[in-house]
């Protein structure tokens, strides 16, 4: 990666954050813990956790939700130059229940400030002086206008030579399968950094071999795939090189936002130079990390926890 301006962020990440509403076992479940979620702000938080200069893209209401998300990025060091503020709009929420069938997901997000956003919003100045812009399935899936302006956001950077990363991030509630195939397939053609989950991308091809969905998304056009496979560790190659990736020792409790933390991880490690192998166990070993604690955002680790566990497994 070539060396970009130090006052701006070398990792853009575009989508929609939201705050969260978890419910505890208190007060006969009327008692909610807040929290914060959205795939890409999980992936921004985690890569600034790595050291990384990272900054979002998104919009947010004028509202007390939007100024929680502002307050957060601003203790993680996420830069929000790119962040607008629609006073027309609002700031999506989630709640999170749980009852004897698991933990279910209710959102309140049709109409958001970040569904809002358009290809005109778009600050390209700051996509061309970056280093990786990223996004995901969500970020296109949210309202048509927030998909055009992923797409914009991918040609920004692709004429100004920066890299994309796209996270594949299958939501049924969002869009139907067919209209997800056909943009996602799309999307991977005009990729470099290809992060899909396996069940997401089985989903989309058919395929259920790992290797064969590694090759579906190298021929697509993507130049290194990092297939994450949940307890089974991960599957990193480019056209050259393949590595599979063991999982790292946990004991997990919650594996909301996991894959957004490897991501992050491989991301951040991957803009500053390390191989795809060790990119690779850094993100498996941090991913594994974040399962240890409840939330998206709270357990995902800094380096210098994830160096410290890797050299004690070492």
């Amino acid at each position: 990666m070539d060396d970009r301006d130090d006052d701006v962020p070398e990792i853009l990440a575009f989508g929609e954050a939201m705050v969260e509403f978890n419910q505890t076992g208190q007060e006969g479940g009327r008692l909610y813990l807040q929290g914060f979620g959205g795939d890409t702000s999980n992936f921004a938080i985690a890569a600034a956790r790595q050291g990384a200069r990272v900054g979002y893209l998104s919009a947010l209401g004028d509202d007390p939700y939007g100024r929680l998300l502002r307050a957060l990025w601003q203790a993680e060091g996420v830069e929000q130059a790119g962040v607008r503020t629609d006073p027309a709009a609002f700031t999506a929420i989630y709640f999170v229940t749980h009852d004897e069938g698991g933990h279910h997901f209710h959102f309140f997000r049709a109409g958001s400030a970040a569904s809002r956003y358009a290809p005109a919003d778009l600050p390209r100045e700051r996509i061309a002086r970056a280093k990786l812009l990223h996004l995901s399935g969500i970020s296109l899936a949210i309202s048509h206008s927030a998909c055009d302006a992923g797409y914009a956001a991918i040609e920004a950077a692709r004429a100004a030579g920066v890299a994309v990363s796209f996270d594949t991030n299958l939501r049924l509630k969002l869009w139907s399968l067919d209209r997800a195939r056909a943009v996602m397939s799309d999307v991977m053609r005009r990729v470099d950094l290809c992060l899909p989950s396996l069940d997401d991308i089985s989903a989309i091809t058919g395929l259920t071999d790992p290797d064969a969905l590694v090759d579906h998304c190298l021929a697509l056009g993507a130049r290194v795939v990092a297939l994450k496979l949940g307890a089974q560790g991960a599957l990193v190659a480019s056209a050259s090189e393949r590595h599979r990736i063991a999982p790292f020792p946990c004991t997990p409790v919650d594996a909301t936002g996991a894959g957004d933390t490897f991501g992050g991880a491989f991301a951040a490690r991957w803009i500053a130079g390390d191989s795809l192998r060790d990119a690779g166990r850094y993100a498996a070993a941090a991913a594994a990390l974040s399962t240890q604690g409840y939330g998206a955002v709270a357990p995902i680790p800094r380096a210098d926890e994830v160096r410290a566990a890797m050299q004690a497994h070492a």
